[in-house]
């Protein structure tokens, strides 16, 4: 069984000794000293480890997400080269790759970035290069190998050809995605081991989500920040100062899949509609608690929101300290911290789970702390619905960004979050609302007809 061995995506701008040491046992043990002669002088050599990470087995497809700058395109062309070329680690027992596809959005996305580009394959090729023959729309190396263009723009321009390789660049932004790709994979069938890398920014696209969920397909992530230093002067701290924590930031930048769920009762739109660069100044201000059922270390997190009112009567959330405790002390140490912080008047706790626990073991760090026990009579996705009403109606902001609590909050739906977890940042932000809002917050009644 083949097996993936990857890194965390917080690595070093360069190759560090102990990758450099991991890379040349690799090659020894897989291909001995003539094979780690082979890769002395290569870009393998200075890679940083997230870019190219060590494998067993060769994955017959690879996923490379990560932002704008971090890499991708550099490490498809070098993966390419190494596999005409038969270098390790990209290609193992020498074995060499003859027909490759290349295939972008557009013809010209695959010139101008894929062959051409400052990282293009045309651009990182050592001698021998390969020849660009524009008008037959290919690249020929000298030992017989060809890489062909395509666009996802036409599909059926992949039917007939065959290969044993493709680099697919920036799947995310394909017309037609799922046509181009099925086409392309009925003519990988060249060769005892075709293989594809798939190197994009992420977006929701359904053909990237499932190969991502795809147990068999290994997926690396590369934020912006990890090649900065092959980034211009300037070019990081502007990005990050305008898109820091944004969705678009999110994505464009640390490489994140992000999405709605259809059927949740926030979206991106409404709350990017709803963001306040500056806090106003705010009347009344109050800590929310959702506590957890038990203080086991598998127990789901204690959600804490603090929201306040402006002059206008618009409730604006201003903060969430949630955290995972081990022990009540640990989050009820949490929200008085952030009551005192924030100038607060009034914690409200739910007591569902805990009873009077919950208020006790919050008067342990401040007795003369204001605490206000609240009871859940209605299930979550109720009591929810009338605060993502306000939502929708521009009464409820939020004052800065809370990438957590806005992923929980586009990701719930009538049966509660995907990932099957409880939604403590949820509950606390509607126990929040409604208790600086309760005649427009209420909870819905239930009608018989």
């Amino acid at each position: 069984m083949k097996t993936w061995r990857t890194y965390s995506s917080a690595s070093t701008n360069g190759l560090s000794n102990s990758h450099a040491n991991s890379l040349t046992r690799f090659v020894r043990v897989n291909l001995g000293l003539a094979g780690a002669d082979l890769v002395k002088d290569e870009w393998i050599r200075s890679t940083r480890k997230n870019q190219y990470p060590l494998l067993q087995g060769e994955p017959a497809t690879w996923v490379v997400t990560g932002g704008r700058g971090a890499g991708k395109t550099r490490l498809g062309a070098e993966w390419v080269n190494g596999l005409v070329r038969g270098l390790p680690p990209f290609s193992l027992n020498k074995r060499k790759y003859k027909r490759i596809a290349l295939v972008g959005d557009t013809l010209g996305d695959v010139r101008e970035v894929m062959i051409e580009g400052p990282s293009g394959i045309l651009t990182i090729s050592r001698a021998p290069r390969p020849r660009f023959e524009a008008s037959r729309r290919r690249l020929v190396w000298d030992n017989g190998a060809v890489a062909l263009m395509f666009s996802a723009e036409d599909p059926e321009s992949l039917r007939g050809p065959q290969f044993d390789a493709a680099w697919c660049d920036e799947l995310a932004k394909w017309k037609n995605a799922e046509a181009c790709f099925d086409m392309l994979q009925l003519g990988l069938r060249l060769g005892d081991l075709p293989r594809q890398l798939i190197t994009t920014t992420p977006k929701p696209l359904k053909l990237l989500k499932r190969l991502i969920a795809d147990p068999a397909v290994p997926v690396t992530t590369m934020r912006t920040g990890d090649n900065a230093k092959n980034l211009a002067a300037g070019f990081l701290s502007a990005v990050e100062r305008r898109y820091g924590g944004t969705v678009l930031g999110r994505q464009e930048l640390e490489g994140e899949l992000i999405e709605d769920r259809e059927d949740a009762l926030w979206s991106r739109e409404m709350l990017e509609s709803g963001r306040l660069e500056n806090v106003p100044e705010l009347g009344r201000i109050v800590v929310a608690i959702d506590p957890p059922a038990s203080s086991r270390k598998t127990s789901d997190a204690c959600g804490i929101v603090a929201a306040g009112l402006d002059e206008a009567g618009r409730a604006v959330v201003i903060a969430d300290a949630t955290v995972r405790a081990a022990r009540p002390q640990d989050w009820a140490n949490a929200a008085v911290a952030l009551y005192r912080r924030l100038q607060a008047d009034l914690i409200v706790a739910e007591v569902n789970q805990g009873g009077d626990m919950v208020s006790a073991v919050i008067r342990t760090v401040d007795p003369a702390l204001p605490v206000k026990a609240v009871r859940a009579r209605r299930g979550k996705w109720l009591r929810a619905e009338p605060v993502a009403a306000l939502y929708s109606q521009g009464r409820v902001l939020h004052g800065g960004r809370f990438p957590e609590l806005e992923d929980e909050m586009c990701d719930f739906g009538p049966n509660g979050l995907s990932n099957g977890r409880s939604p403590d940042r949820v509950d606390a932000l509607v126990w929040a609302v409604n208790e600086l809002m309760p005649e427009r917050a209420g909870t819905p009644r239930v009608r018989e007809f």
